[in-house]
């Protein structure tokens, strides 16, 4: 007989939340595979599986019986553990009795720290059955479920009532009882296909017979894979391309056991309501896939997933159209209505709408990003009244009844109803663009005006809400001013915009000097951006040390940062990068240390060595190189690079901790001039010299 059996584990439930299956799927994989793990069962693969009504683990090879293990516990030393009369001390007793046994059946360990009390045994492995249910029955306890509920007259609670338990070792029923199930061999099939019970002998057949006989495809990602397929295949039929959301997806997917395909259509004439309001409530309302043409044009048609083979599919197709018409209804309804005013007939009514009571209305608000989008407007080559008016217009469509409905068409509802007011084409583009990036990953204001209004919109937000004491802490964010700042870099960043950061928080500041606490705002600012652009560059796969050695002396100027980051770049693979770098390390270190002052010129006259002027003169002339090309980082550090020898030689000679006070300061001075140079381009000094080879 083998000593190795696969486990088979299913719960069976009425529908699980399917925005939540995944996570209660790994979860129990984690939490179960946790208690084998401690009770040293050995396993080989773990496969989960997760439908709409089960949650269900395949453990490979399990082990039917603990190994035997030898236990050893070390105890209070001796000398606390009897007293002066040899007797045991409560310490020692106490700590025989956790033993199950007696102070006299303790052994003895000598170390070179004393001798303790030593605890010995030899336990015999459990059989597997017997451990089993407690691994189970922890692993159900530890679920992500934030409210529980009981069914029936069971005290038992789950997220969802519990209808049948599965639990195999090999051929054999895991005994146990678990939330007031009794575990067995019978699982159940799709709920109309197959709802009669399944018996099951061997784990491993699982699958296979809840796809051939219960009409059921357990494992998830194969279910997820035939929908994708199935949907690509009935929109390639309707001559369009489906829009297939990755969460939607996912969704659907925990939605259906048994995934069939249903395209359905809707009348052309809901197609002159803007198709971002269409997709939304085709998504978020019936978890529907919207059909679009080879040029990206909203079709009249669309791509549901039915839970059963039905007999009667035109049926189905038929209630699907019948639901969907009201929903694009509502939406031509909203259309139509809010185009009865022009955008700017809003404004008024954002001045009884609070921003934040300290910071005012979204008037107010709008003003402030209006006229930080002016000036920045000013200093990117835009177009200032453009920017001016797509600031004051920017919220206006959060009054309209479409935005109420469908909050996800704030931006885009604004775009449309400006270009149907007549609006200029940049600022209406711009109403989009404000809320760019939504997400991360998501694409940018292309427009100078879009640019602006993004970026001021940012900017204000971070100004005033840290302003008045509302920084994130832990996982609370109300203001999403992680997302704001980094939406901020990427703008500056991938646009390469030569704009000073701290000039445009301190712009922002001074338009709510009087609202504000926090007098160092705008440092506080900037010291929190500076987090999330470090983020931003090591996702990008740039090392943290490469940006703290260019944000220690850069201008929080991102265009600039960015072209000091390549040249480190291409510095790292010069071969005397190591040596500049430990050199500047060492300079760095002696500089800090010394409490003198340092004079501010070098004296020739003080020279005692001849590598001290050779050092002095290979400065001089890097300085007259780098006067004539102060913007090129790149060719600043390949002409640094000369200092590399005489650097050398200068710290192989002579003694800069001298004890004659003139010499000594006067290496100082030619030391610092040296450092100097390089602090130009960025602070060498922080760079790690072990990882100069792979970077070449």
């Amino acid at each position: 007989m083998s000593d190795r059996a696969d486990l088979l584990f299913e719960l069976g439930t009425e529908e699980l939340p399917p925005t939540a299956l995944k996570h209660l799927s790994s979860a129990l994989e984690e939490d179960f595979l946790t208690g084998l793990s401690e009770a040293q069962l050995a396993h080989g693969e773990v496969i989960s599986y997760a439908t709409p009504r089960r949650l269900a683990l395949l453990v490979r090879d399990l082990e039917k019986r603990q190994p035997d293990r030898n236990v050893e516990r070390r105890g209070p030393a001796v000398k606390t553990a009897f007293d002066a009369e040899s007797r045991p001390t409560k310490a020692a007793e106490g700590f025989a009795r956790s033993c199950g046994t007696t102070v006299d059946q303790l052994e003895r360990l000598e170390t070179d720290k004393g001798e303790w009390l030593m605890f010995r045994s030899h336990q015999p492995g459990q059989p597997t059955a017997e451990l089993l249910p407690a691994i189970a029955e922890r692993a159900l306890d530890r679920l992500p479920i934030p409210k529980r509920m009981r069914w029936g007259d069971s005290e038992a609670q789950f997220i969802r009532p519990v209808h049948w338990l599965v639990f195999l070792h090999g051929d054999t029923v895991v005994e146990c009882t678990l939330l007031d199930t009794p575990a067995g061999r019978v699982t159940r099939g799709h709920r109309f296909h197959h709802p009669e019970g399944i018996t099951l002998y061997d784990p491993a057949n699982y699958v296979a017979i809840l796809e051939n006989v219960g009409k059921v495809i357990a494992y998830f990602p194969d279910r997820r894979s035939r929908i994708h397929t199935q949907i690509d295949a009935t929109a390639k039929k309707l001559g369009g391309i489906a829009d297939i959301d990755e969460a939607l997806l996912d969704e659907v997917t925990a939605l259906n056991e048994w995934p069939v395909p249903v395209a359905g259509c809707f009348d052309a004439d809901f197609l002159k309501v803007p198709h971002e309001a269409l997709v939304s409530t085709m998504k978020g309302n019936q978890k529907y896939f919207p059909v679009f043409d080879s040029e990206g044009h909203l079709m009249n048609h669309f791509i549901t997933i039915a839970n059963i083979e039905s007999r009667e599919p035109e049926k189905i197709r038929t209630g699907n159209e019948r639901v969907i018409r009201p929903r694009l209804a509502d939406a031509r309804f909203f259309w139509e209505h809010d185009g009865k005013k022009r955008l700017e007939d809003h404004m008024d009514s954002l001045k009884n709408v609070v921003f934040e009571k300290r910071l005012g209305s979204m008037y107010e608000k709008s003003e402030r990003v209006a006229a930080l989008a002016v000036y920045i407007a000013e200093h990117i080559g835009g177009d200032v009244d453009k920017a001016r008016r797509a600031g004051m217009l920017s919220r206006c469509d959060l009054m309209t009844k479409m935005v109420y409905e469908f909050p996800d068409m704030q931006g885009i509802m604004g775009r449309y109803q400006a270009l149907r007011d007549g609006e200029d084409p940049e600022p209406a583009k711009a109403l989009d663009e404000f809320y760019m990036p939504r997400f991360s990953g998501d694409r940018l204001p292309e427009t100078q005006t879009g640019i602006a209004l993004a970026l001021s919109e940012r900017l204000d937000t971070l100004i005033g809400i840290f302003g008045i004491g509302m920084k994130p802490s832990g996982d609370k964010d109300p203001y999403a001013l992680r997302r704001a700042a980094l939406g901020a870099l990427r703008i500056l960043r991938e646009h390469s915009l030569s704009l000073n950061i701290l000039e445009l928080l301190e712009k922002a500041r001074k338009q709510l000097t009087d609202r504000l606490d926090d007098d160092n705002v705008v440092e506080t600012v900037w010291q929190f951006m500076r987090n999330r652009l470090r983020q931003l560059y090591t996702d990008t796969g740039i090392p943290g040390d490469i940006f703290e050695a260019v944000i220690t002396v850069a201008p929080p100027n991102l265009a600039d940062i960015e072209q000091r980051t390549r040249a480190i770049q291409v510095f790292l693979k010069l071969p005397q990068a190591e040596a500049l770098i430990a050199a500047n390390k060492r300079i760095g270190n002696i500089l800090k240390k010394t409490g003198e002052d340092i004079p501010h010129t070098v004296n020739p006259g003080h020279f005692e060595n001849m590598v001290e002027q050779r050092l002095l003169d290979e400065i001089k002339t890097v300085e007259d190189v780098l006067f004539l090309c102060t913007s090129d980082y790149t060719k600043q550090l390949k002409t640094l690079a000369r200092l590399h020898e005489p650097t050398d030689h200068f710290f192989n000679e002579v003694m800069v901790m001298t004890k004659n006070p003139l010499v000594r300061a006067n290496r100082l001075a030619l030391l610092r001039r040296a450092r100097e140079l390089f602090l130009q381009v960025a602070d060498i000094g922080c760079l790690q010299t072990e990882r100069r080879e792979s970077s070449a």
